[in-house]
């Protein structure tokens, strides 16, 4: 059965107990609560060894444990060159860098130095012992971990005095701790991404790999396996080349790394913040910088080196570069098109083409343009209007019929009239003028110019005078004229007035309402 490691406290209790106490066996396993043969083989470990309890009591911990267990080595022997594990942590992050190869550099420079397994075993106890996990090796340029910190800053309204809570977002690469934050208004789609633009801007490069929480901004899709991520969010991963990571819920190691960064942030930062007063978010992000400056440039006593030296060393060289253009921030919309051949977005309609009414399609919606897609085609793009009720139209997009009639304007009707005669220019003029739009009167105006075709241009001329003596102003009551030969008649007398009625007593006149 396997020897029960104990901490060397808890040996030197047992041997107290066996040797100075003398107590039995069973007594001191119940004394301790250990089992009854890891006593035993404690007692013939030091027995063998050559102990006794006084040897026991003037032994320091590594010598004793090298007496029992043959691992450290034991005062007066020949000491063997210690890996520097510090390096060997930083090193590990390097691109294609094994442990296999740091132990034979190590030998290059200790040729009497630990075999590889000791080694590795002198390694891992050096991360056992700083509480660092063995899986979370992170490469250089490897990977950014961004989250939110749970205690916010506050800003001051100028006017109101209304205190208001903003956002701390922080960003940690993998490999240097190199930290990155900022205040934002919100944790909202809009300024997430603006803040990971920001965080690559700041590192001057992109990782391979971001790794988030599970927030809604983030992640539309909660999921252990597979989460559905935010649409512009894959968008932003996409332009900048490199993959979104969503941490598993309720796995913290997941993001252990940015879980740190939250919380020297909120150390370092925020709680320097905690007796100053900001009235704008430009002005908090402004002191920020500073402190952030200051925690990048505080030496690490764990890495003996600060995280903007650790930066330049390991993740600066292998961050990808960054695109030509930053992102432009746009949401993402689903609209039908009506029977107009337009979408409505934003209470604002933008043309598509016209055999695509009835479909569905996918609307991105930037700040200055609108871009519609079908089936990941892009079909129209169009510059972004706000004004309610409004239509944003390209002429490409209408039929044949609809475009040539966008063609016609008033003064067109009005010179085509003018050239079948002076009264059908009178009646088109008065026709557009009657309506409260003028398109409004262009389908009457082109029904009544082309009535000329099949009536002739003198009998038209006619009617139009006849119209415009009684009073009319429409296409259909031209159209009759022509049908019953009115045109040919001559003109009617105009009618004579009404006689007004004789003054009596109950004309009040107007001066009786003043």
């Amino acid at each position: 059965m396997a020897t029960e490691r104990l901490s060397m406290r808890q040996i030197r209790e047992i041997l107290r107990q066996k040797w100075a106490l003398g107590l039995s066996h069973r007594a001191v396993a119940q004394s301790l609560r250990v089992g009854l043969g890891t006593i035993s083989s404690v007692v013939t470990r030091a027995q063998g060894a050559g102990l006794d309890w006084l040897q026991v009591q003037l032994l320091t911990d590594d010598v004793l444990e090298g007496r029992l267990y043959g691992r450290p080595e034991v005062a007066g022997q020949r000491q063997r060159p210690a890996p520097d594990c510090a390096w060997v942590h930083a090193e590990r992050r390097r691109p294609g860098v094994t442990l296999e190869l740091l132990h034979l550099e190590y030998l290059e420079r200790h040729p009497d130095g630990y075999r590889y397994t000791r080694f590795c075993d002198l390694y891992r106890t050096w991360l056992e012992r700083r509480r660092l996990s063995m899986r979370q090796v992170h490469r250089a340029g490897e990977k950014c971990f961004v989250d939110y910190a749970g205690q916010r800053p506050r800003l001051i309204d100028p006017t109101t005095g209304e205190v208001i809570a903003v956002e701390l977002f922080v960003a940690a690469l993998g490999a240097s701790n190199y930290t990155y934050a900022e205040a934002t208004r919100t944790q909202q789609v809009p300024d997430w991404i603006a803040s990971h633009t920001r965080a690559f801007a700041f590192f001057g490069g992109v990782t391979a790999a971001v790794v988030c929480d599970q927030l809604k901004s983030g992640v539309v899709v909660p999921c252990r396996y597979e989460p559905g991520l935010q649409r512009t969010y894959e968008d932003f991963a996409e332009h900048y080349g490199t993959a979104i990571l969503p941490a598993r819920p309720a796995k913290p190691r997941d993001k252990a790394k940015i879980e740190a960064g939250v919380l020297v942030a909120e150390r370092w930062i925020l709680a320097r913040l905690r007796n100053e007063t900001f009235f704008s978010l430009a002005a908090l992000n402004t002191r920020i910088a500073e402190l952030r400056t200051a925690l990048n440039a505080r030496p690490m006593r764990l890495y003996r080196a600060s995280r903007r030296e650790l930066f330049e060393r390991l993740d600066q060289p292998a961050l990808r570069p960054l695109p030509s253009e930053p992102f432009v921030y746009g949401e993402w919309q689903v609209a039908r098109v009506n029977i107009d051949y337009h979408v409505e977005l934003h209470r604002h309609y933008y043309s598509v083409p016209y055999p695509l009414i009835h479909e569905v399609m996918d609307a991105w919606v930037s700040a200055t343009t609108v871009e519609l897609y079908h089936r990941g085609q892009r079909v129209a793009a169009h510059l972004r209007d706000d004004t309610p009720g409004r239509h944003t139209t390209n002429p490409a997009h209408m039929p044949k019929a609809h475009q040539q009639h966008l063609e016609w304007t008033p003064s067109r009707l009005i010179q085509w009239a003018e050239t079948i005669g002076p009264q059908t220019a009178a009646l088109v003029t008065a026709i557009l003028a009657d309506r409260p739009h003028p398109e409004q009167g262009y389908r009457s105006c082109l029904g009544l110019l082309r009535l000329s075709r099949r009536d002739g241009a003198a009998r038209l001329e006619a009617a139009c005078a006849r119209a415009l003596t009684a009073g009319v102003r429409s296409y259909r009551h031209v159209d009759a004229i022509l049908k019953h030969g009115l045109d040919r008649l001559p003109p009617p007398e105009p009618a004579e007035p009404l006689p007004l009625a004789p003054a009596h007593e109950h004309l009040r006149g107007r001066d009786y309402y003043q």
